[in-house]
This record gives C-alpha cells, sequence and structure tokens, in this order.
C-alpha cells in the first residue's frame, strides 16, 4: 500500500480476484468461520495425512527455551501449538505457548480441544504484545491469507526478543514434473472435496488459488531479509509442494 492510500482503495489477491485491502480480511475471516468445524478433518483427507508429517518437521525444527514464550501465529484450531507444547514437555521444559487468530470461531473450536493453552484474537499485522516479548514465533500455513504479508513480517520482527527465532511454514511452488498432476488435484480434486466434506466448495477453491497466487520461496526471504531478519533460509519439502522459511532477529 503506498503511503496515504485508503485499504477501501487498494488491491489485492483473493485467491484469482482482486478485492480492497478491507473486503480480503473480511473475505478471508468468512471462509475460515465457514470451515472451522471441519478444518482439521479436510486438512486430513486433502493432504492424505501428509500435512502431519510436515508439521512434525516444523515443530522439530523449534529450539527448545526453558520459560520461554512461544507464538502461533494464524494458529487456528491450535494443532501447530499443541505439538509445541508437548514436544516442550516431553524434554520437561516450561513454557508459555499462545495462539494468535484473527477468526473467533476458529478460536472458539481450539479453546475446546486445547484449554490448557493461551489464546488471542489479533491480526497478524497488528499484534498486541510488546516489543521483544517473544522467544520463538511461528506461522503454519496462514502466512499467505494475510492481507498485509510485509507488515506482518515486520511485527513478527519486533515481538521476538533478540536473539528470537521465527519460521514460517507455507505452501509453495512444486516442481515442474509434478505440476501437472499438482494443477489437477487442487483445481479439480480439492474444491469437491470441499464441497463433500465441508459443504463449501468456494472455500477450497480460494485455498487453491491462494497458494497459485502467493509469493515464491525466493520473494518471500526477500521479505524476510527486508523486514531485518538475519540468516534467514529456506528449505523444501515433498517436491516443493511446502517450504520451510527461518530467520533471526540478533
Amino acid at each position: 500500500m503506498t503511503k496515504g492510500q485508503s485499504p477501501l482503495k487498494e488491491l489485492v489477491d483473493f485467491g484469482f480476484e482482486k478485492v480492497s485491502a478491507f473486503e480480503k480480511t473480511k473475505k478471508v475471516t468468512s471462509v475460515f468461520e465457514r470451515v472451522a468445524s471441519r478444518y482439521d478433518v479436510m486438512n486430513d483427507v486433502m493432504s492424505m495425512g501428509i500435512h502431519r508429517l510436515w508439521k512434525k518437521w516444523f515443530v522439530e525444527s523449534l529450539p527448545l527455551r526453558q520459560d520461554g514464550v512461544y507464538l502461533d501465529v494464524a494458529g487456528g484450531t491450535g494443532d501447530i501449538a499443541q505439538a509445541i507444547f508437548e514436544r516442550l514437555a516431553s524434554f520437561k521444559f516450561k513454557a508459555q505457548v499462545t495462539v494468535s487468530d484473527i477468526n473467533p470461531a476458529m478460536i472458539e473450536v481450539g479453546q475446546k480441544r486445547h484449554p490448557h493453552l493461551s489464546w488471542l484474537c489479533s491480526n497478524a499485522e497488528d499484534l498486541p504484545l510488546e516489543d521483544n516479548s517473544v522467544d520463538v514465533y511461528t506461522i503454519a500455513f496462514g502466512l499467505r491469507n494475510v492481507t498485509h504479508k510485509e507488515k506482518a513480517l515486520q511485527e513478527a520482527y519486533r515481538v521476538l526478543k533478540p536473539g528470537g527465532k521465527f519460521l514460517c511454514l507455507e505452501f509453495s511452488q512444486v516442481y515442474p514434473p509434478l505440476q501437472k498432476f499438482y494443477d489437477f488435484y487442487a483445481f479439480q480434486v480439492i474444491p469437491k472435496m470441499g464441497e463433500w466434506i465441508a459443504q463449501d466448495r468456494e472455500a477450497y477453491q480460494y485455498l487453491s488459488e491462494s497458494i497459485r497466487t502467493f509469493l515464491t520461496r525466493e520473494e518471500l526471504l526477500i521479505l524476510l531479509k527486508k523486514a531485518g531478519f538475519e540468516r534467514a533460509q529456506y528449505e523444501t519439502y515433498t517436491g516443493g509442494i511446502v517450504a520451510l522459511h527461518k530467520g533471526y532477529k540478533l
């Protein structure tokens, strides 16, 4: 958004549509509100369970901090935060694990499942947290839904303590040999699954479109460095379907 530009006039991607920044935030909220109760089931079905492996690798890459503050942004129903909690507990580490999400419906589902976690209803672009207050910031499959990604990354940098680590797990660009099959699955199969299982084809059509229009791995790496993160890097999983970006606030 250029300086002085109204969010009502600024156009951003909502899948393959161009909408105002204000409208995108409302539309994304609506999508996840509609699918909240079936969100985790759909993740299992769509990925054939592979998302659990991606998330396991993601959580295992986190540093262990005694009395650390862990913040999972766009955390939905809390599956990542719960995995973080369990891993810390397995090493007998005590820490504060907080889930932040913009959508009250997702939080409501998550709180019933994981009442021992801390919950925060907030926008990734404007976190109600103090500067230098978080040890580890995670965001998994959520950054592409944020309206202003640069602003969210700047917020991540702001709330992290010096020495804090940022990690983002997100869908990425598949390797060329997989492209044809991936496109068929993403644009033909997934929307039908959404219609059958979640009774919402439109939401899962948006999901596939949002993956296609998301930043490339290199573009996201550039934004991380621009936000101030040092030692920024990424690695890919499963033929480039997902990528893990990392960076430190030094």
